[in-house]
């Protein structure tokens, strides 16, 4: 699974946890906080993501990544090690 293929999940469970933001633009370098996605839908769209992806980590581990390109590696990182 590619960081590309992460990345892709990730928009996809955005849209699907919030589905106002079906026509907004969303890349590698957007930001959930800055596309206005509260701490519950980053929750609920991690969780959607971890288990898309059939990835078990703690929630903390997840801190630290400034946008979805940064997350998706991250998340890439993850996998690879486990």
């Amino acid at each position: 699974m590619s960081t590309t293929d992460i990345l892709n999940i990730l928009i996809s469970e955005i849209h699907e946890c919030v589905p106002e933001l079906i026509d907004q633009p969303i890349t590698a370098e957007t930001s959930m906080t800055e596309i206005g996605i509260n701490s519950m839908e980053r929750a609920e769209i991690l969780i959607a993501t971890l288990e898309a992806m059939d990835l078990t980590v703690p929630m903390t581990s997840l801190h630290g990544p400034k946008n979805l390109g940064e997350l998706s590696e991250l998340l890439h990182a993850k996998k690879s090690e486990g």
